[in-house]
């Protein structure tokens, strides 16, 4: 995917655990299940759902490497875990080119594994990819 927000503000935005994040991340982050539980350096433990989603996880955040940010699922609504990135590079003379990838592993309801199978197949990955350059677009201006 790409955004017209450059590498440092695509870093920045997804690595910044104040309330801010809350508003850069408006469309896809619900204030009410969000909750920063530990928070270092180059890396943070958050729980964060999706406004009307049934799911929430408990994620480790860490960007020590400047070109990714990486995060691993730790605990789930779902019962399983994951992992996933968002490699950051420049796009041409402006913007970004990002590789984002994310599995869900060890789901145990059959419901669950059929919602984040299509939550990772088109259109709902072509929606939240969308709705992830909006929320970078606006963060670049």
């Amino acid at each position: 995917m790409t955004t017209h927000a450059s590498p440092e503000q695509v870093r920045q935005a997804l690595t910044d655990f104040t309330d801010r994040r809350l508003q850069v991340w408006n469309r896809t982050l619900d204030p009410t299940t969000y909750e920063v539980r530990e928070l270092g350096d180059s890396w943070a433990v958050a729980r964060e759902s999706t406004p009307g989603s049934p799911f929430w996880v408990v994620a480790r955040y860490d960007w020590s490497d400047p070109a990714v940010v990486s995060w691993t699922v730790v605990e789930s609504s779902y019962g399983g875990s994951g992992t996933g990135s968002v490699r950051i590079g420049p796009n041409g003379d402006a913007g970004s080119h990002l590789q984002v990838e994310w599995t869900y592993t060890d789901v145990r309801r059959t419901r669950d594994k059929v919602m984040l199978f299509l939550i990772q197949r088109y259109p709902m990955s072509h929606l939240i990819s969308r709705m992830w350059t909006s929320a970078l677009d606006r963060h670049a201006r």
